[in-house]
């Protein structure tokens, strides 16, 4: 039976060390047992690792000094205590396997890549599992944080391992991922949304609850992530919200032409309030696209690591770049947690409360509608925009 390239390469590092245990002294700082696919060889990198620690004569021999033969045995029998079946027949055509023993760390580099795409598809495994688990349980999302978390720390461990550093770089968007939960998952989240929808339209003061951390993209409906960012833009103008505005606001936006909404909709949307806060509502949104954006992210970084063409610096830094839109998620999900911000703090970095700045964001939108009424008397007047047009658009 043929053996694959990595096992090839595990086999030849190994003879490689077996007949010149000083190859052993340009692997130990960088390459590890768990880096070995093979259990056997795995023991057997650990036994030549201890035996070098202990000070085994072998490994201190000049070059030129033949490799004595308790060297080779040594290391079977220590090895042979963690591991079954290993023979010395077996232990003994590891030599015979080796091109060249002075090519040891291009071997060692070889069986590091494919301990780096291993590692990182069994924690992007693990991830999309924990979101799937979360989903189904009801948007709980603290095992999906958890796994995005090792497994951001494990990118960082094997870009400084290999020596390329990880950066997120143009980052891949996973594409919108279906839910990953069962269908009353789905349904649950559609209702949320809903209550959600019509809690902000009859209590529009609770637009300062989700604002900061709840974005349209988060909702999966399209429809209802058409009457949010309707209802953000009203509530970022300072105007008044209610079923018309709201309504005459996605007719703006285009959402009543393509077809995404009919204004029966909008208005039974947001008729729609069951009461309860904005906030939570939010929040069970927010966890649900978390869980979405983190399947999507590790089936990416899966297909990353099952690419084999894709060297271990690109494959990090791809990785790495499929874990922003996550990354992202999880900030949004730290905001939600803390306190809204009060009024003092939004005046302090603006230094205009917001009463003040409402009222502007008013003036300009009445200003430009009054400028739209009154035709230019002349030439001049046509040519030139008029103050403060840009920002009213």
């Amino acid at each position: 039976m043929t053996e694959t390239p990595l096992v090839q390469a595990e086999q030849a590092v190994l003879g490689a060390v077996l007949l010149e245990p000083r190859q052993l002294g340009r692997l130990a700082g960088w390459l590890r047992p768990e880096h070995f696919y093979r259990p056997a060889h795995a023991a057997l990198y650990a036994a030549m690792l201890d035996l070098r620690a202990e000070g085994h004569p072998a490994t201190k021999a000049a070059p030129n000094v033949a490799v004595p033969l308790a060297w080779v045995n040594d290391t079977r029998e220590k090895a042979g205590t963690h591991v079954r079946g290993l023979t010395a027949g077996y232990v003994h055509s590891l030599a015979s396997t080796c091109p060249l023993p002075a090519h040891a760390p291009v071997y060692g580099r070889m069986v590091l890549e494919g301990a780096i795409h291993r590692s990182v598809a069994q924690h992007a495994i693990r991830l999309h599992q924990a979101a799937r688990a979360d989903a189904t349980r009801g948007t709980r999302v603290a095992e999906t944080l958890h796994h995005a978390q090792v497994l951001s720390d494990v990118l960082d461990d094997l870009g400084r391992r290999w020596g390329t550093e990880r950066h997120g770089g143009q980052a891949g968007t996973p594409s919108a991922a279906p839910s990953t939960g069962q269908g009353s998952a789905d349904e649950r989240v559609l209702s949320e949304e809903e209550s959600l929808l019509g809690t902000l339209a009859t209590h529009p003061q609770q637009m300062r609850e989700v604002v900061g951390w709840l974005r349209p993209e988060d909702f999966t409906d399209p429809g209802y992530a058409q009457i949010y960012r309707a209802l953000g833009a009203l509530h970022h103008r300072g105007e008044p919200i209610d079923q018309l505005t709201v309504l005459w606001e996605c007719q703006r936006r285009g959402a009543l032409a393509d077809g995404t909404l009919d204004a029966d909709r909008v208005r039974q949307v947001c008729g729609s309030a069951a009461g309860g806060s904005a906030g939570y509502f939010g929040e069970q949104i927010l966890d649900a696209s978390l869980l979405r954006t983190a399947a999507a992210s590790a089936r990416q970084i899966r297909d990353l690591a099952d690419d084999a063409s894709l060297a271990p610096g690109q494959l990090i830094s791809q990785a790495a770049a499929a874990l922003v839109p996550l990354d992202e998620a999880r900030r949004r999900r730290s905001a939600a947690d803390a306190d809204p911000e009060p009024q003092e703090a939004a005046t302090a970095k603006t230094g205009v409360p917001l009463a003040s700045r409402a009222a502007a964001a008013r003036a300009r939108t009445s200003a430009h509608r009054n400028e739209a009424k009154v035709p230019p008397s002349t030439p001049s007047a046509r040519s030139a925009p008029a103050p403060g047009a840009g920002r009213a658009r």
